[in-house]
């Protein structure tokens, strides 16, 4: 299989062009002939205009690349080796929505052949692969895995934002049916990336390497957020508490925060899922989620109590927040937490003007029904930099001033104007 991919005998499909696919998909466009499907025609309008929907990608990255996009089934049809990348997000109960992934598996039944590959790369708990995939792609198909077609798992390991771990330059997990799928599938990766293969056991090892890395991440910002939370009890500030502790050398360097989009705060659900349905409560890391998932609220009260302390007798106010995205520096604002902090002010009577340089208006209005702002208008009785964008890092105090009055709230939420605000009633977690 590897030899005719390379050779250009066989093409290789990428199915879902998010922020994971459309990278993979052009960077193996570099070394083979491929076939980029998605089912979003305005996504796919713009690629083939060398945009990338999501703004990470310049056009030089899909400059000398041999890749078709396209949302054809007869043109998927094309392909014998496929990675299937589509989001795998929870539902309103934080539970897995595998609809996603159990699609884009029907869809690959429909045009898969015998001597045909198939890998996911979608974050899904151990076992969901051979337990749920592989028996709808058997059952659209008519081949059995193993005998007529090959398949694995090559956990994604992109960080959005992220220009220094890129996919080229970080380890690649890699798991077969096989000891024959595991080689195929470890040569077709490791010619894109630089930094090499881990060859898993087996594929329920590679879901649960991929799985505990962001619950890892999850569990440990979980303490500092709870840390944060005792701090401000102490009427000490979290980030010097930090800063003093950071200086041994084997503590670990993680920061209170939000914790939203579709990694951090949503793999951990999946594990916990599973291990439900092993007849285990995961205590830790059921924690650790409650207590990201209440972030946003509990900022929202603490600004509440703040106004309250200044005196103000307001019985409107109005809030500038700046930044709506999951995370710095990206366009992507699905499970943004700052939505939560905006539902905790509009319960207290606040009226929010929202700016984000980086995010799609029209992403925000369909996802949460909130319209955003240009630029300010008026006088804020809070403003809260609620996203360390580098836009919003290193403006002046008296920026803030401008638009604010003698009793506004400056809620600086990643620490990032930690003594540099003098003049502005100063919280931070």
């Amino acid at each position: 299989m590897y030899k005719d991919l390379i050779n250009k005998k066989q093409k290789l499909s990428v199915i879902g062009l998010g922020y994971v696919g459309l990278p993979l998909a052009l960077e193996l466009a570099g070394r083979f002939s491929v076939i980029g499907f998605d089912i979003n025609e305005d996504r796919l309008a713009k690629m083939r205009k060398k945009v990338d929907p999501g703004k990470e990608l310049t056009v030089d990255k899909f400059e000398n690349k041999d890749i078709v996009f396209t949302s054809s089934l007869n043109t998927l049809a094309e392909a014998t080796f496929h990675i299937i990348t589509v989001p795998t997000p929870i539902n309103e109960f934080n539970q897995p929505d595998l609809n996603p992934l159990l699609s884009a598996s029907e869809t690959v039944g429909e045009i898969l052949k015998k001597g045909d590959y198939v890998v996911y790369e979608s974050t899904v708990y151990p076992g969901c692969t051979e337990e749920e995939c592989i028996p709808v792609l058997e059952k659209i198909s008519g081949l059995k895995a193993d005998i007529d077609f090959k398949f694995g798992y090559s956990p994604e390991r992109i960080n959005p934002g992220d220009k220094i771990h890129t996919l080229k330059n970080t380890i690649k997990i890699v798991s077969g049916c096989d000891e024959e799928a595991l080689n195929e599938i470890a040569n077709v990766y490791s010619s894109i990336v630089e930094a090499g293969v881990h060859k898993a056991a087996n594929v329920k090892v590679a879901e649960a390497a991929k799985i505990i890395e962001n619950t890892q991440r999850d569990v440990n910002i979980a303490l500092m957020n709870e840390l944060s939370i005792i701090c401000n009890r102490l009427n000490i500030n979290t980030y010097e508490v930090l800063e003093a502790a950071k200086t041994k050398w084997n503590f670990l360097d993680f920061s209170p925060g939000l914790v939203g989009g579709h990694c951090i705060g949503v793999d951990p659900y999946y594990l916990a899922h599973k291990a439900m349905s092993l007849k285990y409560h995961p205590q830790m890391i059921n924690a650790g989620r409650y207590i990201n998932d209440s972030m946003g609220g509990y900022i929202g009260k603490k600004i509440v109590k703040k106004m309250i302390e200044s005196g103000d007798k307001k019985h409107i106010r109005r809030a500038l927040i700046m930044g709506f995205t999951f995370k710095e520096n990206v366009a992507d604002v699905r499970n943004s937490k700052v939505a939560d902090i905006v539902k905790e002010l509009h319960d207290y009577n606040v009226t929010t003007d929202i700016m984000d340089i980086h995010a799609n208006p029209s992403d925000v209005k369909k996802e949460y029904g909130f319209e955003l702002a240009d630029q300010p208008s008026g006088k804020y009785d809070i403003i809260i930099v609620a996203v360390a964008h580098k836009e919003y890092r290193n403006l002046d105090e008296s920026y803030f001033q401008n638009i604010g009055t003698e009793k506004t709230i400056f809620v600086d939420i990643k620490g990032l104007y930690r003594n540099r605000i003098k003049r502005l009633i100063y919280w931070s977690l």
